[in-house]
């Protein structure tokens, strides 16, 4: 086999279909996010905004964070030196899970290097704790999600997204005795729709099933504390594992569950992406710890970036473009082709120092190309103005469909 020549078509047939994969070279200045400095591949620099970060309040920038990642830096150095079964579990570790199991409500909280694989290890281990176990998984699950339930091997059935009566009929069509658990999101990240935690809920109750909810883009964000939609609706007691992040609205790095003790220690015990992992370093995780700590009393910093997000959207829509709206913090642009899709995000970076990636095929499905804006606390209302203008002009510029798409 040419080894060469297979790997130039599969670079191709990227480019050749308009979603080939750029990385845009940012230095985040500290203090003074969401502004950077984009270097260009020729060497020049240009300051520029970044719209489509998922740092959702900022966090990664804020002193009592940064501090705490000193002290632990200053103490400890720069790894943790092994995995958590061979050295690597610190006291930063212990006060991270502490915090976490706290924010859920939960008996323990169980750390790994990232929500990717926190999913992955999870799903694919309760195979093996639950002999027979089928899980039912939203068609719109995360890709750790899918990798999880698809490594694991076992039964799995896929209902429709947020469809509680196509659940349902699969949920009765097994065997009542089987072991069964249904994994989903609260927020579906790329519509920014949520998943009807209640409903789902209520359906695991009548059929005797575990709950799994993935808060990656609701953690920091949503409930009184922070702790997710869950939390929000009242509904966190009821779920089972709760996998989330501390890489977006928390702005450090890492991932975790939070469930009932000896569910944690089951999976601590027996799942490979957990136990021959290097764990986070002390300094990361005592950054993240001091995130979640403040979060949970930081309202503001909630109010603030949804009050930001609904007057992006107003204003977006109020010019006819088609926003996908339903309620959350995340305001996609509907564009439908690869093609312009990566036109506008030059266009905007280029012309107007704003930094959107854009979101293409395999993360949306093919005709659902979108911008994905993730405005903040930290935008401020000129930045906001100036990408409804530059947006406006480059709708009109390339003349696209200003017809509002439906939520």
């Amino acid at each position: 086999m040419n080894y060469e020549a297979a790997l130039d078509a599969s670079l191709q047939r990227l480019h050749d279909e308009g979603r080939y994969r750029t990385f845009i070279d940012i230095v985040r200045k500290q203090g003074h996010f969401p502004q950077a400095i984009w270097r260009r591949p020729d060497g020049t620099e240009r300051d520029i905004t970044v719209w489509c970060g998922n740092d959702y309040l900022g966090m990664g920038q804020h002193p009592e964070v940064l501090a705490a990642m000193h002290e632990a830096l200053d103490a400890t150095g720069a790894g943790s030196g092994g995995t958590r079964n061979i050295s690597g579990t610190t006291i930063y570790h212990k006060q991270l899970e502490a915090e976490l199991a706290d924010l859920h409500g939960k008996e323990a909280a169980l750390v790994f290097s990232s929500a990717y694989i926190a999913n992955d290890a999870t799903l694919s281990t309760l195979r093996l704790l639950f002999p027979g176990l089928i899980i039912y998984s939203d068609a719109l699950n995360h890709a750790s999600m899918i990798e999880g339930v698809r490594r694991g091997g076992g039964a799995k059935r896929i209902f429709r997204h947020n469809d509680v009566a196509h659940l349902r009929e699969l949920l009765a069509a097994d065997d009542p005795a089987a072991p069964k658990l249904i994994a989903f999101e609260s927020i579906y990240s790329m519509d920014g729709d949520f998943g009807p935690i209640k409903d789902i809920c209520d359906l695991a109750e009548e059929f005797n099933a575990l709950t799994y909810i993935d808060e990656v883009h609701a953690v920091g964000m949503y409930g009184p504390r922070g702790a997710g939609v869950a939390e929000r609706d009242g509904q966190m007691h009821r779920i089972d594992i709760i996998n989330a992040t501390l890489a977006k609205a928390y702005g450090v790095f890492g991932g975790y569950i939070a469930a009932s003790a000896k569910m944690v220690d089951a999976i601590r015990s027996y799942a490979p992406g957990f136990i021959f992992t290097t764990s986070l370093p002390p300094a990361v995780a005592a950054g993240a710890a001091a995130s979640v700590r403040i979060l949970k009393t930081a309202q503001h910093l909630r109010d603030a970036q949804q009050t930001h997000a609904r007057i992006l959207k107003m204003r977006l829509k109020g010019l006819g473009l088609p926003i996908i709206d339903h309620g959350s913090h995340i305001v996609p642009v509907h564009v439908g082709d690869p093609v312009h899709c990566k036109m506008l995000s030059d266009m905007l970076l280029e012309n107007y120092g704003i930094y959107v990636q854009p979101i293409n095929f395999p993360t949306v499905p093919r005709g659902t190309e979108r911008l994905r804006f993730t405005p903040s606390p930290v935008h401020d209302a000129r930045q906001i103005d100036h990408l409804v203008k530059a947006m406006d002009a480059l709708w009109r510029h390339c003349a696209l469909n200003r017809a509002e798409v439906s939520a």
